[in-house]
């Protein structure tokens, strides 16, 4: 088996969390519709997974931020 390099891991890292918040958010907006229609034990376990995905979210949004500050300081010494 071929183990494949990463050339561009900050890059595709990069790209990859934004890729991944948009879904969570997209899933968080799905579940939110629902949780109309939703019974009471559903909707509390919705709930909390959304709050779950909310933190991942911000995490997520974090290192995010985190790889362009990484980028930018990279960048300044080329």
């Amino acid at each position: 088996m071929a183990i494949k390099k990463n050339r561009d891991g900050k890059s595709n890292n990069a790209l990859s969390l934004d890729r991944m918040i948009e879904n969570t958010e997209e899933n968080i907006r799905e579940a939110e519709i629902s949780m109309e229609f939703a019974g009471p034990e559903e909707r509390e376990n919705l709930e909390e997974k959304n709050e779950r995905r909310k933190h991942s979210v911000d995490k997520m949004k974090k290192q995010l931020s985190d790889e362009a500050a990484f980028e930018a300081r990279k960048n300044s010494f080329e």
